[in-house]
């Protein structure tokens, strides 16, 4: 994709705020399709067969979900990836 002017600002911004958050596509044997979810972030999450369209799906409902954090003037919840995750993580094995 390709962004000009303040779109282009607007979507790096987005997609660095969605990268915080941890976005898991998994198999499940009892649905028969790949799960998508977003713990921290959203309850439930999306399903299908296909791995990579379940992806892109996920990642545009964080990024709805960031938008209405916003909108509605709430703090944001931590983030559950990165550096800072992954050493709180560490810290608890």
């Amino acid at each position: 994709m390709i962004y000009t002017g303040w779109s282009a600002i607007e979507e790096t911004k987005k997609s660095k705020e969605s990268a915080r958050y941890a976005k898991n596509v998994e198999w499940s044997e009892e649905d028969q399709c790949y799960v998508g979810s977003a713990p921290g972030l959203v309850l439930g999450g999306c399903h299908g067969e296909d791995e990579k369209a379940v992806f892109d799906e996920l990642r545009q409902i964080v990024e709805e979900a960031l938008s209405l954090y916003h909108k509605d003037g709430k703090p944001l919840p931590p983030s559950a990836s990165g550096r800072a995750f992954a050493n709180k993580m560490q810290h608890l094995a």
